[in-house]
């Protein structure tokens, strides 16, 4: 006869680990309906359009269209200036249209509105715990700490190497024409702004010559690159992309473009930690450069002590790094590269640039960039009204909140309100690119490239100034997380396009040119037709 030690016990052990399976599926399930049914009780139900899939509710319409400015302002003139749009798998955002409730949001970001769990995960592995990450206490003290070197005096005293990778740029296409017997070239501009870009950032940042204007091989640059033009794997990275919204691990799936973020994560990480290294042994030997006081690598190495008042990390330190060399490479050289399209398209716009550009004379002054070449300006403002970098923010609600409205909306029961309530957890959007181009908001021209809007008071409609991000426009968001590097961005491009277009004039290569959007890291311009992920416009020297 068998003893009781005799008996298996795998299958008590299975059917126990069956059973707490199971248990923890319902507990799962239970506290999901729990959320779901406090959600209702207490967010506004909003009219929206109706989901066009199962699975991704219109998620996957947003990401494929060829216009996705117009589906919002479509969906804001039929259901108001707040409705809900349904997203992946049952899940559903909200989507404001209206200046004040967008103002009322922006006050409360890295707080009461946060980075959703998806865009955490994501940002967290590209770029560790900078200030694109951190939240509430932790982002005001980073944000403090980097803030002098931001400061109108530290940009002044870099606008000398502005204007070096700007020559750098035209030297090398003076070069171009001067071999073309027709006395023009065609240059791929995009590739050239990458490389203004990163040269100017690596320099006026961190003291460090990438070198790419003279030809140097970047890193940064090639894994960027790869981002865009993969449409074999474009299929399945929109999968993956827009399940990890509901279920941010599946973002962890080796697809072509995780693989491209962790070679990427890994290349910005070495080269920071380089750039850190070589400061702090710097500092050590007291080597200092007079020209750039207040460097950002300086304020670096100076917040690592221990009794610093905004005292960053190793970690944090680095991950500045990240977060500076990202955003100011991706984001001008996309800019950049956008103004010369437009400038090309609109030779008007280009020959009136370029006469106050040589009526002005020698190379304007930091000031004189802010104060005197008003329609530079004017050109500059209209492409960052048009062509934001980022056209699109979703944060979640970390807790209840009631939005107000500058015009009431009727909700889904048909009562009118004139305010929203939002439960914590719910999906907030700010579609950035359609407001800045909105026809409710900006009047009848909306759509148009028009500088001259720029230069008088009447220029901007009455709804677009209710809008409280920089000259009304959201491209550099608005409140705690408006971007640090706001002012050194548009005098970096101001300085750019000073140069260029004094002396080149630029052009299609052929009237019928279309451009289409390539999404990487962010979407990009790329002309129809053309191989890659290239942007060549036809260029002469402007006699």
């Amino acid at each position: 006869m068998p003893t009781p030690s005799d008996i298996p016990l795998a299958p008590v052990r299975s059917v126990n680990a069956f059973d707490a399976a199971c248990i923890l599926a319902a507990l799962w399930a239970l506290v999901r309906v729990l959320r779901v049914a406090r959600w209702r009780m207490k967010t506004t139900r909003l009219r929206g359009p109706p989901s066009t899939s199962i699975i991704y509710g219109v998620s996957r319409d947003i990401i494929v269209s060829t216009n996705t400015n117009a589906m919002y302002e479509r969906w804001a003139e039929e259901y108001g200036v707040a409705y809900v749009i349904p997203t992946v798998l049952g899940s559903s955002a909200i989507v404001l249209c209206d200046p004040k409730a967008i103002a009322h949001f922006y006050a409360r970001e890295t707080w009461t509105y946060v980075l959703t769990p998806f865009a955490s995960r994501l940002l967290k592995g590209v770029i560790g715990s900078g200030l694109l990450w951190v939240e509430g206490e932790t982002h005001r003290r980073q944000r403090k700490s980097l803030t002098p070197a931001f400061s109108h005096a530290a940009i002044r005293q870099l606008t000398s190497v502005f204007y070096d990778s700007s020559y750098k740029a035209k030297s090398a296409w003076d070069a171009a024409i001067e071999s073309s017997k027709e006395g023009t070239a065609v240059i791929e501009v995009q590739n050239w702004m990458n490389h203004v870009a990163l040269d100017t950032i690596g320099i006026a940042g961190f003291s460090h010559d990438f070198g790419s204007l003279d030809g140097k091989h970047s890193v940064v640059t090639e894994v960027l690159d790869n981002f865009r033009g993969n449409p074999k794997a474009s299929a399945l990275n929109r999968f993956v992309f827009l399940l990890a919204q509901v279920f941010p691990v599946i973002a962890k799936t080796p697809t072509h473009r995780r693989k491209l973020i962790d070679k990427l994560n890994v290349a910005m990480g070495e080269i920071s930690n380089d750039l850190l290294i070589r400061s702090r042994r710097e500092k050590d030997m007291n080597v200092s450069d007079t020209d750039v006081g207040k460097s950002i690598m300086e304020l670096l190495i100076s917040a690592e002590d221990q009794d610093a008042e905004l005292y960053l990390s190793n970690e944090e330190a680095l991950s500045q790094i990240k977060v500076l060399l990202l955003a100011g490479y991706e984001t001008t050289s996309i800019t950049l590269t956008w103004a010369l399209i437009e400038l090309s398209q609109h030779p008007n716009v280009q020959a009136r640039l370029r006469e106050e550009l040589l009526v002005f004379g020698p190379d304007p002054t930091y000031d004189q960039l802010k104060a005197n070449l008003l329609y530079l300006d004017a050109v500059v403002h209209e492409i960052l009204r048009l062509h934001p970098a980022v056209p699109e923010f979703t944060r979640i609600a970390a807790a209840d909140d009631v939005i107000p409205l500058s015009e009431p909306v009727c909700t889904a029961s048909g009562k009118m309100t004139e305010s929203i309530s939002v439960a914590k957890g719910t999906f907030i959007s700010i579609p950035a690119a359609s407001i800045n181009c909105s026809t409710a908001i900006w009047g009848p021209d909306a759509k148009q490239f028009k500088p001259d809007r720029w230069l008088t008071e009447e220029g901007i409609s009455g709804k677009a100034k209710e809008v409280q991000g920089h000259r009304h426009l959201l491209t550099f968001v608005d409140g705690p997380r408006t971007c640090i590097g706001k002012d050194f961005a548009i005098i970096e491009i101001k300085i750019v396009l000073s140069v260029l277009v004094k002396h080149f004039v630029f052009e299609l290569r052929a009237p019928e040119t279309r451009v289409k959007i390539l999404r990487g890291i962010l979407p990009r311009p790329r002309i129809v037709g053309e191989n890659g992920f290239g942007v060549p416009l036809r260029i002469r020297r402007h006699e």
